[in-house]
C-alpha cells in the first residue's frame, strides 16, 4: 500500500485512531455521535469497484468491526446506539471512505442525516483519549 495518503480534508473533522489490515481508521471529532471513518489504504480508490474482490470483502469485515466499536463507544458514553448508519458518500472527498455512525432516537439530529449539519461538539481531551483507546484495542 505504498504511496497511500489520506486526503487532507479528513484532518479538519477527524483524528487518526488506528490502522487495521486494510483501512486507516479515524474518529470523527463530534462527541454527539460515536462515528468512525474507514479509509482503505489503496492508492487512487474512489469507488468500491476500485477494490479487488478480496479487498471488498476485507472492507465489509472491517465495517462490521467498526460497527462493533461504534456500539461500544456509545455504551461507554452512557448513550447506547439504537441504529448504525453506514455510508460511502464521497461527494465532498472523493477518496473512498466509509462512515459508520451510531445513532440514537434521542440524538439532536434524529432521524435526519448527520452529514454537513451544524452543531459539531468536539471531544474533550479525556473523552477523546478514552474513545481512541477503545477503538485501537487489539481485538481482531
Amino acid at each position: 500500500m505504498t504511496g497511500f495518503a489520506v486526503d487532507p480534508a479528513f484532518a479538519a473533522g477527524s483524528v487518526f485512531a488506528v490502522d487495521w489490515p486494510l483501512c486507516h481508521v479515524r474518529l470523527q471529532d463530534d462527541a454527539r455521535f460515536p462515528w468512525l471513518i474507514l479509509i482503505p489504504r489503496v492508492v487512487g480508490a474512489s469507488e468500491l469497484e476500485d477494490l479487488s474482490p478480496d479487498r471488498r470483502l476485507a472492507l465489509m469485515e472491517e465495517t462490521v468491526r467498526a460497527g462493533d466499536r461504534v456500539r461500544a463507544l456509545g455504551t461507554a458514553s452512557g448513550r447506547p446506539v439504537d441504529k448504525l448508519n453506514v455510508a460511502a458518500l464521497g461527494n465532498v472527498t472523493a477518496q473512498l471512505h466509509i462512515h459508520v455512525v451510531g445513532r440514537r432516537r434521542d440524538d439532536p439530529l434524529w432521524p435526519d442525516p448527520v452529514w454537513g449539519r451544524p452543531g459539531m461538539v468536539r471531544y474533550q481531551p479525556d473523552a477523546m483519549a478514552q474513545a481512541l483507546a477503545g477503538i485501537g484495542d487489539s481485538r481482531a
